[in-house]
C-alpha cells in the first residue's frame, strides 16, 4: 500500500476550542476556565466553521488565527502539532490527519479535548 495515508508519520497545526464538554476545562489563554465553561459544544463548533471560512476563502491566515485564538498550547508556534505517527493522537484526531492531503485543511475534527480544524503540513 503506497497510498498517502499509509505513511508512518505526518506533520499537522491545528485550531482547537474548548468548550463545557472538554476533558481539561482550562487552557493557556483561559488557565481558571471560566470563558471554556461558558462555551457550549455548538459555540465552540460554529466559532471554528465560521473560522474554516476565513483562511479557505483567504480572509485569514491559519497560523495566524491559530495563535490567537486555539486553545492549545501550540498556538505558541501557530498551531504547529510537529511530526507524529499513529497511536500518538487521540483516534479522531488521527484518522482525520492521516486522511488530508498536505495541505488541506479538515472539517471540524471533535475529540475529548474540544473541537479542531486540522491543517496537514507534511
Amino acid at each position: 500500500m503506497s497510498t498517502s495515508s499509509s505513511t508512518d508519520k505526518v506533520k499537522a497545526s491545528h485550531i482547537l476550542i474548548k468548550h463545557q464538554g472538554s476533558r481539561r476545562k482550562a487552557s493557556w489563554k483561559d488557565p481558571e476556565g471560566r470563558v471554556i465553561n461558558n462555551t457550549t459544544r455548538d459555540s465552540a463548533v460554529s466559532q471554528l466553521q465560521a473560522i474554516r471560512e476565513d483562511i479557505l476563502s483567504g480572509k485569514a491566515n491559519f497560523e495566524d488565527v491559530a495563535t490567537r485564538v486555539s486553545d492549545c498550547s501550540s498556538a505558541k508556534r501557530g498551531g504547529d502539532l510537529g511530526p507524529f505517527g499513529r497511536g500518538q493522537m487521540q483516534k479522531p484526531f488521527e484518522e482525520a490527519t492521516f486522511g488530508l492531503k498536505v495541505g488541506e485543511i479538515s472539517g471540524i475534527v471533535e475529540t475529548d479535548s474540544g473541537a479542531h480544524i486540522i491543517k496537514r503540513t507534511a
